[in-house]
């Protein structure tokens, strides 16, 4: 199956990975827009990067509609838990209820859900996830 160039989890992942490389809060913990789709191997820690989406079908008898898991991931080296945590925070504060402007389609609710921060088997970076629900539909 492919993904249509017009699909709502690609203009969502387009407008969160804007909102996040313009939030001055959160550049100021990881360091600039460190924030990766797909991040490269040598990466600058601290760094965001857009993980996992699930999307499904939201619609009603007469309203086109989709839902979207989405899980965004924090890596940290210095700081700790601490800084996993903060940056996980700004995230949320970056995106929870924003006002985001999607190409083609209309973003009903983007709410964070979950958060938390667990040690990679490394044993040095901690890894934060970050979770969000939303709903979009079709202009």
């Amino acid at each position: 199956m492919s993904v249509p160039l017009d699909s709502p989890a690609l203009a969502l992942r387009a407008a969160i990975h804007a909102a996040l490389a313009d939030d001055g809060a959160l550049t100021a913990l990881i360091g600039g827009a460190r924030i990766h789709d797909v991040p490269p191997a040598d990466a600058a820690f601290p760094f965001v990067a857009l993980g996992e989406a699930v999307v499904a079908d939201w619609s009603t008898a007469t309203e086109a509609g989709t839902e979207h898991a989405l899980t965004l991931h924090v890596f940290s080296r210095s700081g700790g838990r601490a800084e996993a945590f903060a940056i996980a925070a700004a995230i949320g504060e970056a995106l929870h209820d924003a006002p985001l402007a999607l190409a083609g389609h209309r973003l009903a609710n983007l709410r964070a859900t979950t958060a938390e921060v667990r040690r990679d088997s490394d044993g040095r970076t901690f890894h934060a996830l970050v979770r969000f629900r939303a709903v979009t539909e079709p202009l």
